[in-house]
């Protein structure tokens, strides 16, 4: 049986998806949960780096993610946009297709810097008060953007749809689809290339013994800046993707919920496995859609039956008690996820005919 490489498997999966966009086989509603299942498999990939694989305990990595919108946001509108808080567009929005990459590189370099920031105190702490350090950090950046009235202070920015329109008046097509596809394969390949490499073994040798690691020649603090740079660089460019896919992007998106949700998609899939993240949080992504239908649905089963007040209804905040309450049922029945620290290839070695991850 022939082998292909990852990098190949990957290329054919986003082009078929890519293809059937363009074709008009997949509706706009498909084409959003897509999108988010994309930025949601960056965002929890990018975590699992350091809570799996470097065995840190990161709450806030929503804060990074929350640089990166506002980063990208900015940036693009300050080139292609205009208009409020930046006077005219420093490019024609119909070269936004070519500059867009540059966009998200600058989006995820300003996370990656904000992560050095984190980085450094956290070269004595573990555990809890590393916990407590980025989560500080996470409210932290959500309090200095929504006090700069500039752009938008708790108003919120908006705008940046109309960028990802003026693509499509250089080539009909799903630009903003597109980029999610790309970006989130490159992405995890990027993350799964520094996992098996000689500088992620030192990743994992923190994890199982910090000390032993530098006795046996790891430069402990070099791969600790190393993987919370790369991980908060990773989430700012999930930011930036989000603020475009919505066009509007306010702080108060990416407070300590968001966190949980990050952390709900690592712990699920399995600390150290980054094909178990990928599908949970493609599974978490369905799970949020599903809820967005089921309540009301639930409202209307209660009501026939008599059993809320004509003037009571489920409320769709009751999401943030089944999400908190699926990580606490994750920690007592199964702390090691859905395939612990395990690939799926580990699992189901018949995969390895298929795909070389090589």
């Amino acid at each position: 049986m022939q082998r292909y490489s990852i990098n190949v498997g990957f290329f054919l999966l986003a082009l078929t998806l890519i293809g059937a966009a363009y074709a008009g086989l997949l509706d706009n509603y498909t084409l959003t949960v897509l999108m988010f299942m994309g930025i949601n498999i960056i965002f929890a990939s990018s975590l699992n780096l350091v809570n799996g694989y470097m065995g840190e305990f990161s709450c806030g990595h929503a804060g990074f993610m929350c640089v990166g919108a506002y980063v990208g946001a900015l940036l693009s509108l300050a080139l292609f946009g205009g208009g409020k808080p930046f006077g005219p567009p420093l490019l024609p929005p119909e070269l936004a297709v070519f500059f867009f990459p540059l966009v998200l590189i600058a989006a995820g370099l300003v996370s990656a810097l904000f992560g050095l920031l984190v980085a450094l105190p956290s070269f004595h702490t573990r555990g809890d008060y590393l916990a407590i350090i980025t989560i500080a950090a996470n409210y932290i950046i959500i309090s200095v953007i929504e006090n700069i009235d500039a752009i938008g202070g708790p108003r919120g920015l908006s705008g940046m749809k109309k960028n990802i329109n003026a693509m499509s008046d250089f080539f009909e097509a799903p630009w903003m689809f597109i980029w999610v596809i790309l970006v989130t394969f490159v992405c995890v390949i990027i993350l799964y290339r520094l996992v098996t490499s000689t500088c992620g073994k030192g990743v994992s040798a923190v994890c199982q013994n910090e000390v032993a690691a530098e006795i046996m020649g790891v430069d402990t603090n070099r791969v600790k800046i190393m993987a919370f740079m790369l991980s908060s660089g990773l989430a700012g460019v999930s930011g930036a993707l989000y603020a475009h896919v919505y066009g509007y992007v306010n702080a108060q998106s990416f407070n300590i919920l968001k966190s949980t949700e990050g952390m709900v998609m690592v712990y699920l899939g399995g600390m150290g496995s980054l094909s178990g993240v990928v599908m949970a949080a493609v599974a978490f992504t369905l799970l949020v859609e599903g809820l967005r239908f089921a309540i009301p649905a639930l409202n209307g089963v209660l009501h026939d039956l008599s059993l809320l007040p004509a003037s009571f209804e489920v409320s769709q905040v009751w999401k943030w008690v089944i999400i908190p309450l699926i990580l606490i049922l994750l920690m007592q029945f199964r702390p090691e996820g859905l395939l612990g620290n395990r690939e799926l290839t580990h699992v189901f070695p018949r995969l390895k005919k298929w795909v070389s991850f090589k």
